[in-house]
């Protein structure tokens, strides 16, 4: 009994130091563009513009060097967006940055590619796909260069909407390359009240990289209550309050989103 317990113990042991040896910090969720995606896009020859703004009010204190560490940062992003075809909408981001001590910051650029399901597909099921890649400076990422694939799922009908995107980071250079990419979940559940507003929640995590997902306390998992405006056309209006579950994650961050998409008539005046 007692070599049995012996044998037991350092089964344990072992697995820990396995656990310990494996896990690996994982990437900050995306600071700059807390969105779900829905799986909706620009109609052909309709321009888009977004203002991304958010605030870490209370944030991790700590980070890997070079990058800063996320408390008290608000970060803005304008994001330009054209429709090419009912299937394909190419768009862009501008970063910024207003650190704590009063510093304003360039953040970084980024490109990317969205293709979703046109209309026809159907009444309340929409699918998709968005492709990013990214350079920004070391103090947001210390890989510099980054991609970013972005499966869309969506339902939607008169009263709910949901959606699920199972993001793929991908570092394609600097110190985490070799790690390969890695899993960042983000989903949407909300409910419209009288065709004026919606309400619900919206879900960001990091899990770290797939080859092995980093520890409970450095993964990121936080929750948004948020509320959408839908009653005045061509307008996009999104806020939320969001609340970190791990030691890993910032304790609260604000969220704003505002944004004008004009119909195809609209732009060639």
């Amino acid at each position: 009994m007692i070599q049995t317990k012996r044998l037991v113990r350092a089964a344990m042991v072992s697995l820990a130091a396995f656990v310990a040896l494996h896990a690996r910090p994982a990437r900050a969720v995306d600071p700059f563009e807390v969105e779900v995606y829905d799986g909706e896009a620009n109609e052909p020859g309709a321009p888009g513009l977004e203002l991304h703004a958010n605030a870490v009010a209370s944030g991790r204190r700590e980070s890997i060097a070079p990058e800063l560490p996320s408390n008290h940062q608000s970060h803005f992003t304008l994001e330009p967006s054209f429709g090419l075809l009912p299937w394909w909408e190419l768009g862009g981001y501008l970063q910024s940055a207003l650190l704590g001590d009063g510093a304003f910051e360039y953040a970084g650029a980024k490109l990317r590619s969205k293709f979703v399901t046109p209309r026809s597909f159907s009444d309340h099921v929409r699918l998709g796909l968005n492709l990013e890649v990214s350079l920004l400076p070391e103090h947001y990422d210390r890989n510099r260069w980054g991609m970013e694939v972005r499966p869309i799922a969506a339902y939607e009908d008169k009263r709910w909407l949901f959606a699920f995107n199972p993001i793929v980071d991908i570092a394609l250079a600097g110190p985490d390359s070799h790690e390969g990419p890695s899993f960042e979940p983000a989903a949407m559940a909300v409910i419209k009240v009288f065709e004026v507003a919606s309400l619900g929640v919206e879900y960001y995590g990091n899990l770290g990289s797939f080859s092995g997902f980093a520890s409970w306390r450095d993964q990121e998992h936080y929750l948004f209550e948020v509320v959408n405006l839908l009653a005045v056309s061509h307008v996009e209006f999104n806020a939320g309050i969001g609340e970190g579950f791990t030691a890993g994650s910032n304790p609260i961050t604000v969220k704003m989103i505002i944004g004008y998409t004009w119909e195809k008539s609209e732009s060639r005046l």
